[in-house]
């Protein structure tokens, strides 16, 4: 009998799926699959989160399809290596997949559909994880925007609805029961950092609280939106006119993913590369001190250790330890990118890449390199009363906390001069 593959990446659900709907109305006998990467893991921790977390979901969706008599394949591999068996094991007519526009991903499934083609299966790529991909909102010569307001205006100009893909039949299904592996037979231990629920009843509010990290009014949606167990086209369906601001952030998201596709040099590179002469600090006791919260300027402590024992950190504070790292500590914002990366439960290369780019001023339509937050005066207009900041600093009051490494003053103009002098004109 021949097999149709669905596989899944980066889109965890089995609703508004739509390589998997395809799949689906068109194919029957279709085998869902997760390959758990070993390009991938072989970077990341034993008890990483992320991968704990892909692993819960996935679990479900096994025992939903298993209810209905058929089951989720899963392997773990280096994928070129796991399709060259899956070849061998099933005669497979066609693969369908969702795309994926991060650099590794664009090589890894331009190898898999090389090999498929030649052995006459074709890879069937749809539209997924995005309202618009990478070349649907263009300027009027058909470049790329580098600027976000008129892409944003460009972006809700094509917007008009969207369309919510519903499943089609459990009996299109794989009718197999596989075994469905351990974390330990995969490699893995369980984390004690746990991704949240998100909730979107936030968003009528979203306006007035968002800069305010102890009222805790955040979706916790980007993780559920980075491993797709919900589709965008979902969200902005529970959203109206008023949640503009929201709807903005959805939109930043896209924005950053097409600038990714575009210019594939940010990954490592200034967008402006009139920013490669700068010349950073980049010292190391400083960095390992911004790393584990001990910087004594309390907003940047209270987000770091919040992101060390949680793998979230509230945007607002984003921004201020950002922009302390690569502006008070002059330190290559590579670094403080790489670290985000290790820690986010919700990173997605292209968003973790442009704020940082941002934060530092050497990204596309990024703060001035003269824009300086002033950490304290950040906690003064958005956590008066410190709530968030004893929470995760409780000792600010004590003697074991320690002297502001770098006074405010002293650092802002020390990181103006040295943009100012070696920015290349």
């Amino acid at each position: 009998m021949k097999t149709t593959i669905f596989w899944f990446r980066r889109d965890l659900r089995l609703n508004d799926n739509i390589a998997l709907y395809e799949a689906l109305s068109k194919k029957a006998n279709v085998l869902p699959l997760f390959i758990f990467d070993e390009h991938i893991l072989e970077e990341l921790p034993r008890d990483d989160a992320r991968v704990y977390f892909i692993y819960k979901t996935l679990q479900s969706i096994h025992n939903q399809l298993h209810s209905n008599n058929s089951s989720l394949l899963i392997r773990k591999g280096k994928p070129e290596e796991v399709w060259a068996k899956l070849l061998q094991e099933f005669t497979i007519d066609s693969v369908f997949i969702n795309k994926d526009y991060e650099p590794y991903a664009i090589k890894r499934d331009a190898q898999i559909k090389e090999l498929l083609h030649h052995n006459n299966i074709p890879l069937l790529a749809y539209k997924d994880q995005v309202v618009f991909e990478e070349s649907e909102v263009m300027k009027a010569d058909g470049t790329p925007y580098t600027v976000f307001t008129p892409y944003k205006n460009k972006w809700l100009s094509l917007f008009d609805s969207v369309d919510i893909k519903p499943m089609i039949s459990y009996k299109n299904f794989h009718q197999t029961f596989y075994h469905f592996p351990s974390l330990k037979e995969l490699g893995f231990v369980a984390s004690h950092i746990r991704v949240k629920d998100f909730s979107l009843d936030v968003v009528d509010d979203y306006e007035t609280k968002r800069n305010f990290p102890a009222l805790d009014e955040t979706s916790y949606l980007g993780p559920h939106l980075r491993f797709g167990t919900i589709s965008i086209r979902q969200v902005i369906a529970q959203l109206s006119k008023e949640n503009a601001v929201f709807f903005s952030e959805l939109i930043w998201r896209e924005f950053f993913m097409q600038i990714l596709f575009h210019f594939p040099k940010v990954v490592s590179n200034n967008f402006k590369a009139k920013y490669d002469g700068i010349k950073w600090l980049n010292h190391e006791h400083d960095f390992q001190r911004w790393c584990e919260g001990n910087t004594g300027y309390p907003m940047v402590d209270a987000g770091m250790r919040q992101l060390n024992q949680t793998g979230y950190m509230h945007n607002r504070v984003r921004m201020v330890v950002a922009s302390f790292l690569c502006k008070h500590l002059l330190i290559d914002w590579r670094l403080g990118e790489v670290y985000f990366a290790q820690k986010l439960l919700d990173y997605e290369l292209a968003s973790n890449n442009g704020n940082w780019q941002w934060a530092a001023g050497t990204g596309c339509d990024a703060a001035p390199y003269f824009r300086v937050f002033n950490p304290t005066e950040q906690a003064k207009k958005f956590d008066a009363q410190s709530v968030y900041i004893r929470k995760w600093v409780p000792e600010i009051d004590t003697d074991n906390y320690p002297d502001p490494m770098v006074d405010h003053s002293f650092a802002r103009k020390r990181a103006i001069d040295k943009y100012k002098k070696e920015i290349i004109s």
